[in-house]
């Protein structure tokens, strides 16, 4: 078999740098986690599509984040996802040499290429360190996505950010905008700080030599939880970068709390940084009073996490739409009818491979909600068994209800882990034949994408005010799935009562909260679901309001007219990034 080769490509014209530690490429690369490699992906995907000059680095990640396995109650173990990137991907050719550790490490990368609707190619390098000549140990540095502890992911971060500017120099690729995509890929700005003073030690940086990067760089910041802003000893900081960089790191502000924090080093050299939703916004500014914090609302690839049933409609209504995805507002002219039918065929896949892992036959015609995202303690899975007796009534009362469940929880958070076993338990102890739960194992691509095609509301309960933004919903969103979900992150903004989803009201309790949700449940989405008419028009306002919006096409024209190049914004990506949809009386009788 012969290896895959990598074409020969002209880089120099590519002026956008997007670095992300995780990128969703394709289902069959583990080389992601959850919502950020998605979000990461999608927006590349939608670069592809609309011909950005971009191009992208991420880790290979040889041996993946990890394969989840449930028994019988709950309990989570892992396993490697280990693949071959020399029988896969084409290789960069080159091989750059890092100082790191004390001594030289040697990187090489691997080369994606995301191809857009027109052929447009968006190239994601993947930086390896498993390299012969490599200390033993260093080998193993881009093997496992957030594995090991806080000294190995120093080392990965490094070899991104310094990795990276590394590489892309090598390869003659000189962006003039480096996006961190997260606070792991900060030091990246060490990297362009060393190209900017040619030579000279960094202590001698002067404050126009810092500016002078920060005129090159935009951070994204994703969370709002502490937890999510990486942060490392000052032994660890030396000991890895060594004296010069390190004391950089110290001169410039970068240290909080008297750790090296990767969120700092970002705000420091950053002329530009956004939270990913309006409300999240906010909260990054409380966060850091010192740097001005800015928005924009994160979206998802339309193309990816449409149904095929779903893109082949379009396709012939409205043909446009993988351009162009404020045409979903098009969708208004489609009959009712038919979204609600082509959602059904999502449901019925769906359906068919729950059997399949299961051995559990779902109805399509019992409403079904979907709960399926990174379990962590945070976005309470377990809410919806608050009161277990009423959910039971609920569902005895409504004609019966089906739960799907789908999450991992990272292999060294027990009390996520924790949160499964109690799902699994409600379940178990729960006595109504009406009332139907199934937990599903390891939760991916693909099965995030038959979740959110196929159930018919999709339940999001985080504890208010930490979820960033989420995407899941927007999918969910695409298929004519509303949302019932408590507003925080992208729902303060997708959500029009009784129109694309439903509002938890916030409570002081979690059992305020809990009874919410029931009494929604109960009064306002079952009777919508038991009016065909009635839920086939709001799964069209689904599709059309938020799907237009909470899209990447969209999110990628708003990062260039506002992050990229505010000062030379056209028109066109103007007008893109201002498509905010009003909900209008007139087209929602």
């Amino acid at each position: 078999m012969s290896l895959p080769v990598s074409t020969p490509f002209d880089l120099t014209s590519r002026s956008i740098a997007y670095f992300s530690m995780e990128i969703a490429l394709s289902p069959s690369l583990p080389t992601y986690s959850g919502g950020l490699g998605m979000l990461a992906g999608d927006t590349l995907r939608s670069a592809a599509d609309t011909g950005a000059p971009m191009v992208a680095v991420s880790l290979v990640h040889r041996r993946g984040y990890f394969r989840q396995h449930l028994d019988a109650v709950g309990q989570q173990t892992e396993s490697d996802v280990p693949w071959s990137p020399e029988t896969t991907l084409p290789g960069a050719g080159k091989v750059i040499t890092l100082q790191m550790q004390g001594r030289e490490l040697l990187l090489r990368a691997w080369r994606f290429d995301v191809v857009g609707v027109t052929g447009h190619i968006i190239p994601v390098f993947l930086l390896d360190a498993d390299v012969e000549g490599n200390d033993p140990w260093d080998r193993h540095l881009t093997d496992h996505l957030y594995g090991g502890d806080t000294y190995y992911r120093l080392c990965q971060e490094t070899i991104l950010g310094l990795g990276g500017i590394a590489i892309l120099n090598a390869l003659g690729c000189r962006p003039e905008v480096h996006h961190m995509n997260e606070g792991h890929a900060a030091l990246l700005a060490i990297g362009l700080l060393e190209e900017h003073l040619q030579g000279a030690p960094l202590r001698d940086a002067s404050e126009a030599d810092i500016q002078a990067v920060r005129q090159q760089c935009v951070f994204t910041t994703h969370t709002p939880v502490p937890a999510g802003h990486d942060q490392f000893g000052l032994d660890q900081m030396y000991q890895v970068l060594g004296h010069d960089r390190a004391t950089a790191i110290d001169r410039t502000g970068c240290l909080h709390n008297g750790l090296m924090n990767m969120t700092y080093i970002a705000l420091r050299f950053s002329r530009y940084v956004n939270g990913v939703a309006m409300q999240h916004g906010k909260v990054s500014q409380d966060m850091f009073p010192s740097y001005p914090i800015h928005a924009i609302t994160n979206g998802v690839h339309a193309a990816t996490w449409l149904s095929q049933p779903f893109q082949q409609l379009l396709d012939t209504e409205v043909p446009a739409w993988r351009t162009d995805n404020q045409y979903f507002r098009s969708v208004y002219g489609i009959p009712a009818a038919t979204i609600a039918a082509t959602h059904r065929k999502g449901k019925l896949r769906l359906f068919a491979e729950v059997q399949n892992r299961t051995d559990q036959r779902f109805d399509p015609n019992v409403l079904t909600l979907g709960f399926a995202r990174r379990v962590a303690t945070y976005k309470r899975a377990s809410l919806l068994f608050h009161n277990p007796a009423r959910l039971e009534a609920i569902a005895e009362k409504i004609g019966g209800l089906q739960i799907l469940f789908a999450g991992k929880a990272h292999h060294a958070d027990n009390a996520g882990k924790g949160l499964i076993r109690d799902v699994f338990s409600a379940a178990a102890n729960l006595t109504s034949s009406a009332l139907k739960i199934v937990y599903l194992e390891n939760y991916d691509w693909e099965l995030g994408a038959l979740l959110t095609q196929g159930v018919d509301v999709w339940v999001n309960t985080p504890r208010r005010p930490y979820e960033a933004s989420g995407t899941s919903g927007m999918k969910a969103a695409l298929n004519g799935v509303p949302s019932l979900s408590i507003l925080d992150g992208w729902w303060i903004e997708g959500c029009a009562e009784n129109v694309t989803g439903w509002a938890i009201e916030d409570g002081e309790t979690e059992a305020e909260e809990a009874a919410s949700l029931y009494d929604k449940l109960e009064n306002s989405i079952a009777p919508m679901y038991g009016n065909p008419a009635a839920w086939a028009a709001m799964q069209r306002h689904c599709t059309a309001i938020n799907g237009s919006f909470f899209n990447t096409h969209r999110m990628l024209a708003q990062y260039f007219g506002n992050s990229y190049y505010p000062s030379v914004a056209t028109p066109e990506t103007i007008a893109a990034s201002a498509s905010t949809i009003a909900i209008q009386d007139a087209v929602l009788v």
